[in-house]
């Protein structure tokens, strides 16, 4: 069994049930959630639109290897209705990124571990932080903390009361 992290964000439909079934889905598919951050509010990061997104992290216990990992972390967002794009940044129902699969490094056409733009983005460097802030980073050998103080992303990412 592994530990994994990954990241949730959604700023199509009802944002709130989005994440609840995502979970659901996670726990069902991919692995037992262990740790789950709070839910933050934050702009679209690169692009435009005037929905925001709800973010969080959730920690994972998983026995899938990462391609059949992500795999199935495509089938959820399938599942919860992701319309995929050629486009990279868009607005979307359901989007799960794997940020990280224990400390391992992984780099094929299909996947990237750790996600390779964890650093600059603090809408999920913020509940990471929640959830795990003395996590290194096993390339950039900084933990999630010092990550975020050195973000240079200055967006606004707001917990959810």
């Amino acid at each position: 069994m592994s530990i994994i992290y990954l990241g949730i964000g959604t700023n199509q439909g009802d944002r709130d049930k989005n994440l609840a079934r995502a979970r659901v889905l996670i726990g069902q598919k991919a692995g037992e959630i262990i740790r789950s951050s709070s839910v933050y509010e934050a702009e679209p990061w690169g692009f435009e639109s005037s929905h925001l997104f709800l973010n969080m992290v959730v920690k994972v216990e998983t026995g899938l290897p990462p391609l059949k990992l992500l795999e199935t972390v495509h089938i959820i967002e399938d599942e919860l209705g992701r319309k995929r794009s050629r486009r990279r940044y868009i607005s979307r129902v359901m989007d799960i990124d794997i940020l990280f699969y224990g400390n391992d490094v992984l780099a094929t056409k299909e996947l990237v571990i750790p996600h390779p733009l964890i650093s600059e983005r603090k809408f999920v460097l913020v509940p990471m932080a929640e959830i795990d802030p003395l996590f290194v980073h096993p390339v950039l050998r900084k933990t999630i903390s010092e990550l975020l103080t050195w973000c240079s992303d200055r967006s606004e990412v707001i917990l959810r009361g």
